[in-house]
């Protein structure tokens, strides 16, 4: 089969298994797995090239790596240390022994199962890393904590393979000269890396951005991933590492945003083609002819290293949420297994057969991870965290004229001011995270539902003038309002509106005084824009105050038609039209003014 036949049908099966993934929720991480499968030699049999495939597309994860290390500024790495240091540490350790100890009482000799137990304590960085920016959990506590992990593991690769030798047959025929030259080319290739960057990347990319060619900026791009990899490969270190390195050196530059909108294509793509060929690796063979053996380590590997990272997470004070979370993300083997046990044999540590069932339970345990990371999103996070709830506060004070339903950002800011005025003010929050936040810093703050009727009641609402409704969430703030209005029609509610729908709705239940949230800081911006282009300033403000006057109009007027469609367009098709409108109107009678009439030239 020719190279273009075998990447029509990669580029087939990955759009139709990932669409197909992505539609039922299970995330295109899965998707390219099960198209890997499909095609793969144990199923189709389409493609049976896997080994080629696989090393090729390596490739993506060191470019995942790169792209990872231009989003961290070494000040924010230096944040991590302990992190990575002190929790990264721990993990491999803790979870090395406790599998070490597990293949050794299955029958396994001591460097064997310490071998085993070393691979399989590392996690996989790229279906983990994948999986978090789909979700948008790498800046979490769990998903920090998961990177610094991740991070440490990779470091941990360049011991582990140097003790290979050590361990095998030939071990002893390795001297201390040896190991120490090795150790020391591998700082030696760090330090060239580090220094060579830090003086070399800036001006290189200055020089080829002022060539004014985009094709050749690509270029430079990649060739610094690769050149970087080249470096540490050479030196026996891991690929990702001198990619994550390189892409650190750039995070401070001012060329970082270019080369990641250069380097992100390659690396989406690369990143699939791996997946696909983890997929196609997988050889269903052997789990056919031994499914309770291979079910078996792959369930026991899951709940080991499950449990030490939940452990884990609580003895480094990470909340039994986020501990669970982290628990969920890393049970998983790792590519780099797939490196260390291959190279065990070549020590003739590890017998071929072996290391066929534990490549096979690492593509499995892989495989199973987005399910275990669906499984947990969908089913047991929403039950276990509602579970963990604390009960509402006691609202033990008097009556106040104000309540704030909602201390975040919008409600905080109220808050201040009130305070300042010396205006009694009872403040709701749902969030118990946000309540225990505000508390740090010495706020008074109750953890309650402000659309229930008893905490109403208890915060004494019928004694307030007003309610400032400063919830984010547009459900919940209409939930409070129609609440209010309906049982304490007194009380004025002074409303958040999180956009123009959102204003129409609060409208809709009689709600007369609201503030777009980002309504009056865009025309402050624009303010400051037209400023820029050198116009008089008293001319800009009358600009702004005029916009604000008619979309202000504009909006009530809207609101007896925002439920019909078609007509809500039509209206802000003429409202814009009548804003040009008069704006140009204005235009011209200050031209009129300029211009002397007939009589006065007379």
């Amino acid at each position: 089969m020719s190279f273009l036949q075998e990447a029509a049908i990669l580029l087939a099966a990955a759009i139709i298994a990932v669409t197909l993934f992505n539609k039922l929720g299970f995330g295109s991480v899965l998707g390219y797995l099960m198209a890997g499968v499909v095609i793969g030699p144990w199923a189709l049999g389409l493609i049976t090239g896997v080994d080629k495939i696989l090393h090729f597309a390596e490739l993506g994860v060191v470019l995942l790596l790169f792209l990872i290390g231009l989003e961290l500024q070494p000040s924010r790495l230096w944040v991590l240390r302990r992190s990575i240091f002190g929790m990264g540490l721990v993990q491999v350790l803790a979870t090395a022994i406790v599998l070490t100890g597990v293949a050794w009482l299955l029958g396994l000799p001591v460097t064997s199962a310490l071998v085993v137990g070393l691979g399989l304590s590392l996690s996989s960085t790229a279906f983990v890393l994948q999986l978090l920016a789909e979700k948008k959990q790498l800046n979490t506590l769990h998903g920090r904590s998961a990177f610094a992990i991740l991070l440490f593991q990779d470091l941990a690769v360049i011991p582990m393979l140097a003790l290979l030798p050590l361990l095998g047959a030939s071990g002893m025929e390795v001297g201390d000269e040896e190991v120490t030259q090795k150790v020391l080319t591998g700082v030696f290739a760090i330090v060239v890396l580090v220094v060579g960057g830090h003086y070399l990347l800036r001006p290189v990319f200055r020089l080829v951005a002022a060539s004014g060619s985009h094709e050749i900026f690509s270029a430079t791009s990649l060739l610094l991933v690769i050149g970087s990899t080249l470096l540490m490969e050479a030196a026996g270190l891991s690929m990702a590492l001198g990619a994550f390195v390189a892409g650190v050196l750039l995070a401070d530059s001012e060329y970082r945003h270019g080369i990641e909108a250069n380097i992100e294509p390659y690396k989406g793509l690369l990143l699939g083609l791996f997946f696909i060929a983890v997929g196609m690796s997988v050889n269903i063979g052997l789990l056919s002819s031994q499914p309770g053996v291979i079910v078996a380590l792959v369930a026991g590997l899951l709940a080991i290293k499950f449990s030490v990272l939940y452990v884990l997470g609580r003895v480094f004070q990470l909340p039994a949420r986020c501990a669970r979370n982290l628990a969920f993300v890393l049970p998983q083997g790792g590519e780099f297994a797939f490196v260390l046990f291959t190279m065990a044999t070549a020590y003739q540590i590890l017998d071929q057969a072996l290391v066929d069932t534990l490549l096979l339970v690492v593509s499995l345990s892989m495989a199973a991870t987005p399910l275990l990371f669906l499984c947990n999103e969908k089913l047991l996070r929403p039950w276990l965290d509602g579970q963990q709830q604390p009960a509402f506060d006691r609202i033990d004070d008097p009556g106040t004229p104000v309540i704030i339903a909602g201390f975040g950002r919008v409600g905080q800011i109220v808050g201040r001011l009130l305070r300042l005025r010396n205006i009694p003010f009872t403040a709701l929050e749902i969030s118990s995270s946000q309540v225990d936040f505000v508390r740090k810093f010495g706020g008074k703050i109750y953890y309650g539902d402000a659309s229930r009727i008893d905490l109403l009641r208890a915060a004494h609402v019928e004694q307030a003038r007003i309610l400032v409704l400063a919830v984010d969430d547009v459900q919940a703030s209409l939930k409070i309002a129609e609440t209010v209005k309906s049982h304490f029609p007194k009380v004025e509610i002074y409303a958040r509106a999180r956009n123009r729908h959102h204003a129409h709705m609060l409208m809709d239940l009689g709600v007369k005084v609201f503030v777009r949230e980002t309504y009056f800081s865009s025309l402050r911006l624009a303010e400051q824009v037209l400023c820029s282009f050198g116009l008089d300033k008293a001319e800009v403000a009358a600009t702004i105050e005029k916009f604000n006057a008619h979309d202000e109009k504009t909006l009530i007027k809207q609101n007896a038609i925002h439920h019909d469609e078609t007509k809500l367009i039509q209206s802000v098709k003429d409202a814009a039209e009548e804003l040009q409108d008069l704006f140009e109107s204005d235009i011209d009678s200050q031209k009129d003014e300029l211009v002397p009439s007939s009589e006065s030239k007379q």
